[in-house]
């Protein structure tokens, strides 16, 4: 008798954001754990994320450059492996606090501290389990032309300034200003087709 193996369905990265679901405007990182400028500018984005509340939703997305820090793979594993439980953001900010020490050990008590339950989860990591997810996000941040981190887009354009509060809110102040003109001009599309 063969024994049905249980598929596991795997939370992509791609598929983890803060802020409201169907907001107009998406935040998009690339970026890693090791890196000290990923680390500032996440403090920048927690404020933009409080600023823009309902306007914006923020992904984040994995760009470990290993060649430098060799930790960072593992560390992106981490934050997936978190967010399976829905716990990617407590793993997210954790992470860049302790960006220094990013020990496979290390990862499995903040994986506590982000309050995970997975009794795997050091297993999961040492088996790259989640390597696949986080090799994903490093082929698209390649395809869209990523070399530098921390890289952002806003609605799928690259934002190509210094990643600071200045010059995001004022990227994302540009994009609401065009998405306001937009859905009028539809009403009003609509509107004249009916009388028609």
């Amino acid at each position: 008798m063969a024994i049905k193996k249980e598929e596991i369905i795997i939370i992509e990265p791609k598929e983890m954001f803060v802020g409201r679901k169907d907001a107009s405007i998406t935040l998009l990182e690339f970026g890693e754990y090791e890196s000290e400028e990923c680390a500032k500018v996440n403090e920048v984005v927690k404020q933009l994320l409080e600023e823009y509340e309902g306007k914006i939703r923020f992904q984040f997305r994995h760009f470990p450059l290993t060649l430098i820090h060799q930790r960072s793979l593992k560390a992106s594993e981490s934050a997936v492996a978190a967010g399976q439980e829905g716990k990617f953001w407590e793993m997210h900010n954790i992470l860049f606090h302790n960006r220094r020490n990013l020990g496979t050990t290390s990862l499995k008590l903040y994986s506590k501290e982000a309050g995970v339950k997975n009794k795997k989860f050091l297993e999961d990591l040492v088996n790259g389990t989640f390597g696949w997810q986080v090799q994903d996000d490093i082929k698209e941040g390649h395809s869209r032309g990523v070399k530098e981190i921390p890289a952002f887009f806003i609605n799928d354009v690259p934002i190509t300034l210094k990643p600071t509060y200045a010059n995001l809110s004022a990227a994302i102040d540009s994009a609401l200003k065009k998405l306001k003109g937009k859905p009028a001009a539809k009403k009003g599309a609509a509107k004249s087709k009916q009388r028609a």
